[in-house]
């Protein structure tokens, strides 16, 4: 009897009285905002509870999440960056609580390591930055992405069918986002010109919505390979025609070369030939940007002012693209001159980061100017390895570098070395999704972004848990063969 009463669960009297007092208080004071604190206590209650849950939560969100501005320089994702804070605080917690959650083998991973070095240079350019508090802002949202798509995916991905739960709970999210997408613009005949009305509030435009539903498709393409039963190959089946669709009618040529390239991605991993194909894709493109500003080379190129137009017709936008006079195209140019100028300037620790917007305009060539340098929505430079050596100085990029020809070295290091089916395809997953987010880079600067942003630091928590859980698997197998 008095064993039965110790044990019962005094929380919800505990909380009632608490909502009771808090109300009548909030009541009596007229500060009625009050009121919110039992629900916000009761929440950090049941997700302290729950972890597994929140985390969930989050990723389910991420393709439903919206930009809100609070103010003209305050803004936000809602809710995934405020769910991303509460799993940062959560799970920090969590990790202090019980140390063991987050093993040395795991916190010492090489992957680890670089990612720690690059936060750490980005500190270091937060000192010297042109816009200390932007660039702190930046360093503080950043704590929390790694908060989140780090630290809690570490502690959460210690088993298969927990790593299951996650990729399905995002894939599904972006599944239901995709078919609201595709129904709402079929209700503008699916033209290019509307495809930007269509995915509001979800996405800013068809750029950051294309590059998040291209890393998806092979994510069910492995769902698709990897079910026996004929109902749910024909299902996922569907879903992956569905899919591949909606990429089409995204009408984003970032996102279609991405396609490509994580083919041909999968292709190399298979053949060891990954890391050596960034290699001299690294080494080429360093050697375009000197040949093209050797003897001012790049001014041979400098397009008309009054034929740089956008189109609302996709073949004209195409056409316009290979004769580099589509709008979009032309202002690539335009910045991406810009950027290689400014890191002249400040090659050791860059402007800051998040400072590219309030440092660009002096370094641009009017030559290349077209109708939409305005830039009223203060988008960056539209390359994130530019945007890394400008922001973040030359050692800045090359850790960038380091870190994501890593992350693309063991994706195709363990798909060799694991004999797990679920991990081998976990491995190579990987590999593809960070060739194209990669890919998409190159045209776009996504890495800082809720979407991509957080795919990018999930690969990379997926990768270590591999690595780390393989390697026990590998470890007590030796051990049994040793033993006589």
């Amino acid at each position: 009897m008095i064993a039965g009463v110790k044990n019962k669960d005094y929380s919800f009297g505990i909380f009632a009285a608490l909502f009771i007092l808090v109300a009548a208080f909030a009541a009596f004071t007229q500060l009625y905002y009050l009121a919110a604190i039992p629900f916000i206590l009761l929440f950090f209650y049941e997700g302290w509870r729950s972890l597994q849950m929140i985390f969930l939560i989050l990723l389910f969100a991420l393709p439903f999440s919206a930009e809100f501005q609070f103010s003209e320089t305050l803004g936000t994702d809602l809710p995934d960056e405020f769910l991303m804070i509460i799993v940062s605080v959560f799970f920090f917690c969590y990790w202090i609580y019980r140390p063991a959650v987050l093993p040395k083998k795991t916190a010492q991973h090489p992957l680890i390591i670089l990612l720690l070095i690059s936060l750490c240079w980005s500190l270091v350019s937060v000192l010297f930055s042109t816009t200390p508090l932007i660039s702190f802002k930046f360093l503080l949202a950043k704590s929390w992405y790694i908060g989140a798509f780090v630290i809690a995916a570490l502690i959460f991905f210690t088993e298969k069918q927990m790593i299951r739960k996650a990729i399905t709970a995002l894939v599904a999210a972006m599944v239901l986002v995709t078919i609201i997408t595709m129904v709402r613009h079929s209700q503008y005949a699916l033209k290019f010109a509307d495809i930007n009305k269509a995915l509001q509030p979800f996405f800013r435009n068809h750029v950051n919505y294309s590059a998040l539903l291209v890393c998806i498709i092979p994510i069910l393409f492995a769902y698709w390979r990897s079910v026996k039963k004929a109902k749910s190959k024909i299902f996922i089946g569907i879903i992956v025609a569905l899919m591949l669709v909606a990429l089409y009618f995204s009408y984003a040529r970032g996102a279609w070369l991405a396609l490509i390239t994580g083919i041909i991605a999968g292709w190399l991993i298979k053949r060891k030939g990954l890391v050596i194909g960034y290699i001299v894709f690294i080494v080429v493109s360093i050697s375009v940007v000197f040949w093209i500003k050797s003897n001012d080379r790049y001014l041979q190129y400098a397009h008309d002012y009054k034929t740089t137009i956008w189109h609302e017709n996709f073949e004209e936008h195409l056409a316009a693209t290979y004769h580099l006079k589509d709008a979009s195209t032309a202002e690539r140019f335009y910045r991406w001159i810009a950027g290689v100028r400014m890191i002249k300037d400040r090659p050791l620790t860059g402007f800051g980061p998040n400072s590219f917007y309030n440092n660009y305009k002096p370094y641009t060539i009017p030559l290349f100017k077209t109708w939409v340098s305005d830039n009223k929505e203060h988008s960056t430079v539209h390359n994130y390895f530019l945007l890394i050596a400008i922001e973040q100085g030359i050692p800045g990029l090359i850790i960038f570098l380091v870190l994501a020809g890593m992350m693309l070295y063991y994706a195709q290091h363990l798909y060799h070395r694991v004999k797990d089916g679920f991990y081998k395809t976990i491995a190579i997953v990987s590999g593809v999704v960070l060739t194209m987010i990669i890919t998409v880079n190159f045209l776009s600067d996504l890495i800082e972004t809720d979407k991509i942003g957080s795919l990018f630091f999930l690969c990379l928590s997926i990768l270590v848990v591999t690595d780390v859980n393989t390697r026990k698997e590998l470890d007590l197998a030796t051990d049994i063969q040793r033993i006589p």
